[in-house]
């Protein structure tokens, strides 16, 4: 399984629906979110720049 197929949160698989992948608001990075992740507001790191996000 690669990077892009887990959330940068919580490295779940995304395999279920509600999962989003979308570009890190400073460095345009791939950001993977699972469902669970996005509905609680899980806080994410960008791993390339450090950019933290809702």
């Amino acid at each position: 399984m690669t990077a892009r197929d887990r959330c940068t949160s919580c490295n779940a698989p995304l395999a279920e629906a509600g999962s989003t992948w979308f570009s890190c608001p400073v460095c345009a990075h791939e950001i993977n979110r699972c469902y669970r992740c996005r509905e609680q507001s899980i806080p994410y790191t960008c791993p390339k720049c450090g950019f933290q996000g809702p």
